[in-house]
């Protein structure tokens, strides 16, 4: 759970963001037994499942650098248990949102 009002921040900033760009939020810090799932929204047939990031600079590599190989195997296998769960028939993409201070970045598909 982020308790944290400065990732509860981030996490407002990126939904804030999304619903710009036409999506439609469906869950915010969705959990199971291999993660969390940060953000899942919507958009027409696209279920989007998004990673929110945030450091106060770009530092240390900033918000990109916190994206680890072995956090991306867990929202990976989050995002399959989600879909044995919530079958989807569009098509669906993991991206992530980094903000480094005031900036926001959205990064698509970040599975490869």
């Amino acid at each position: 759970r982020l308790n944290h009002p400065t990732g509860q921040a981030a996490e407002n900033q990126a939904c804030a963001f999304l619903q710009k760009q036409g999506f439609h939020i469906c869950q915010r810090n969705w959990h199971c037994v291999f993660g969390e799932i940060d953000i899942i929204a919507t958009k027409k047939t696209l279920l989007l499942f998004v990673e929110v990031k945030y450091r106060k600079s770009k530092a240390f590599g900033g918000a990109a650098y916190s994206i680890t190989p072995s956090k991306l195997l867990k929202l990976q296998r989050s995002v399959e248990f989600y879909l044995q769960q919530n079958p989807h028939k569009g098509s669906i993409r993991l991206d992530a949102i980094l903000i480094e201070g005031n900036e926001l970045s959205h990064i698509e598909n970040i599975m490869g």
